[in-house]
């Protein structure tokens, strides 16, 4: 039987094997792009512009978040009950107390961001405070402070730029192509350079779905992990599987959300909307309730 313990450690491991293969499918297309381009230096400006964003989104993606969102930080004297929870599982899981932003939004819902335990924040909608009893609301600061301490929001950040990138160059070769590629093709370059301008068609369609496909499959393992390391946190597993029962069964829509953090959320804030699994931020909510109430603490 699976328990909570290997099943941690086992998303642990393919996370890097996630990064790893999406890096390597990065530039593998920068390649290709920049062959049938016939410049070299347009693989060296990619590598070197996605690392400076990554850089970039590293240091400051927290503050846009919670300004895209409309969060306001609270304090421990105007927020006693959120705070006295979020500081006791700061002491057993051993992190720094994040500071504590609240969105005023009757739609219960949360995330995490900041770029290391040091800088956590986690956030909150009035709705799931008022709507979740404490041992729920336990249940979900747990995941949360799960995501803080696996580095989840680093993680996130970089993807997501990856995959803007690998959007951001199809673009560029499609203009390239349309523009300027058909003359200088004519200029010679050989069977190999044909074969490289035709495959560079075919990724600049089909890249940016294959990133954006990649991006929710990491995006979703990363949950499962952090509903493992939450109910760890915990010892009361139940907890977050009621939590996210509830969160899925409200079906009032977060109006602070956007397609931009949607998968930072602890469960889909969009409501209603029906999508295949490939093209879901979150994995459904019935995998993940089955998943916690097979889990065995005790092992």
């Amino acid at each position: 039987m699976a328990t909570l313990y290997n099943q941690s450690d086992r998303n642990k491991r393919l996370t890097w094997i996630y990064i790893t293969g999406f890096l390597v499918f990065v530039i593998g297309v920068g390649y290709v792009f920049a062959g049938a381009m016939g410049n070299s230096w347009i693989l060296y400006g990619a590598v070197i512009f996605s690392v400076l964003m990554s850089f970039s989104s590293y240091w400051w993606s927290d503050k846009i978040v919670l300004s895209m969102s409309g969060a306001k930080e609270v304090t421990r004297e105007n927020a006693k009950e959120i705070y006295r929870i979020v500081e006791n599982l700061c002491i057993t899981a051993g992190l720094p107390v994040p500071k504590i932003y609240i969105i005023e939004d009757s739609a219960p819902n949360a995330f995490a961001t900041g770029r290391d335990p040091e800088h956590g924040v986690i956030c909150f909608t009035t709705g799931i405070i008022q709507k979740l009893e404490k041992a729920e609301l336990e249940g979900v600061v747990a995941h949360e402070l799960s995501h803080i301490g696996n580095r989840d929001v680093l993680l996130s950040t970089v993807v997501v730029v990856l995959v803007g990138f690998v959007t951001l160059l199809a673009d560029w070769f499609r203009h390239w192509a349309f523009w300027g590629g058909r003359s200088r093709n004519n200029e010679g370059g050989g069977q190999l350079r044909l074969i490289l301008i035709v495959l560079a068609i075919l990724l600049s369609i089909l890249a940016p779905i294959a990133a954006m496909l990649m991006q929710l499959a990491i995006s979703r393992k990363r949950e499962f992990l952090a509903d493992a390391d939450g109910a760890l946190l915990t010892r009361y597993p139940e907890g977050l599987a009621r939590a996210l029962e509830k969160i899925s069964s409200d079906q009032e829509p977060l109006e602070a959300a956007n397609r931009a953090t949607a998968h930072l959320y602890i469960a889909n804030p969009f409501k209603g909307k029906k999508a295949s699994k490939f093209f879901m931020t979150h994995p459904p909510i019935e995998e993940r309730v089955a998943k916690l109430r097979g889990l065995d603490v005790n092992s």
